[in-house]
């Protein structure tokens, strides 16, 4: 049993044994007693980016370390069977990082977990590509993603690629920056559980944030859904999902593609307190013999850019 497995067991532990109300309070007392200048900083980030909760010190409110703390509390078995289930050290140490920042504002060990080798999604170590890849990016943005894979890996090495984007100024951007490149397909859709219609939220921060919902929020914001099982007929090979919380949606819509084809997938998993654990499950139901991996793009402060790997091996 190495050190990792040693925290994260004691960790466990001492979760298992506290009550809620006790876990809640352990981590409302360690955020005040974290500096100020970082309590701001967090307060003004759930602000802009609402995911997690409201969380405003002054006015009382701790609605973000309530819903952690349910998180931690009643799913602490949900976090035991991902644990069992990663494949290698650097996740494990990822989720315990993960683990112990939410209940005790562990900065060190989150920021040593984060991944410095490989560019965001494409470790060389789990990822391979090759000349028959067929490569879908939902979440697209200005194309980063793809262009990260081709530096990565070739420009020759792929055979079709899927580009997915809702906002109008990063899908404009997004064609310009990949117009070089053959056999890149741009469609400006939402990926979802269902055919029909969606809406577009706008970010007050940055287009990368924007997302979907299900009810009107404003004129003129009306957006395509469908899914990849109706949307894309050949065989996937390699699906990246970050799409501002609709993952669960759109693996949904994958179902047949996943169960039959078991593409690799890299999944965002840190829009909300619960899909860490939530789509692992998820993806492990519609195939058994993925093999799981974490992945830490992020700060030390708040675990984001969290990536779930899913491979056949």
């Amino acid at each position: 049993m190495n050190w990792i497995d040693q925290k994260f067991n004691l960790l466990v532990d001492k979760i298992r044994k506290e009550s809620e109300e006790e876990v809640f309070s352990h981590i409302r007392d360690r955020f005040l007693e974290i500096p100020i200048e970082i309590q701001l900083s967090l307060e003004d980030y759930f602000e802009k980016f609402p995911y997690w909760g409201k969380l405003k010190k002054e006015e009382g409110v701790f609605e973000e370390l309530y819903l952690r703390c349910a998180s931690i509390k009643k799913h602490i078995d949900d976090f035991v069977w991902l644990y069992e289930q990663l494949e290698d050290y650097r996740s494990k140490k990822v989720l315990y990082s993960i683990l112990n920042n939410w209940y005790d504002f562990d900065f060190e060990t989150l920021g040593s977990a984060s991944e410095h080798n490989y560019s965001h999604y494409f470790d060389l170590d789990v990822i391979q590509a090759g000349k028959e890849e067929v490569f879908v990016d939902l979440g697209a943005y200005t194309g980063d993603t793809i262009l990260d894979y081709l530096n990565q890996y070739g420009v020759n090495q792929y055979q079709s690629i899927y580009c997915y984007e809702i906002t109008d100024k990063s899908f404009d951007i997004l064609k310009k920056n990949l117009s070089y490149y053959p056999n890149i397909h741009f469609l400006k859709k939402a990926v979802s559980n269902q055919k029909g219609t969606l809406y577009f939220q706008k970010s007050i921060v940055d287009d990368s944030a924007n997302m979907i919902a299900e009810d009107k929020e404003s004129e003129g914001d009306i957006i395509e859904a469908v899914t990849l099982d109706d949307d894309i007929e050949e065989k996937i090979s390699l699906i990246k999902m970050d799409i501002e919380g609709s993952e669960e949606k759109a693996i949904l819509g994958a179902k047949r593609h996943i169960v039959e084809e078991h593409p690799k997938l890299l999944i965002s998993v840190y829009h909300n307190h619960e899909d860490i654990w939530k789509l692992p499950r998820m993806i492990k139901e519609l195939w058994k013999g993925y093999h799981l991996r974490l992945r830490y793009y992020g700060n030390h402060i708040f675990p984001t850019e969290i990536v779930l790997f899913a491979t056949e091996n």
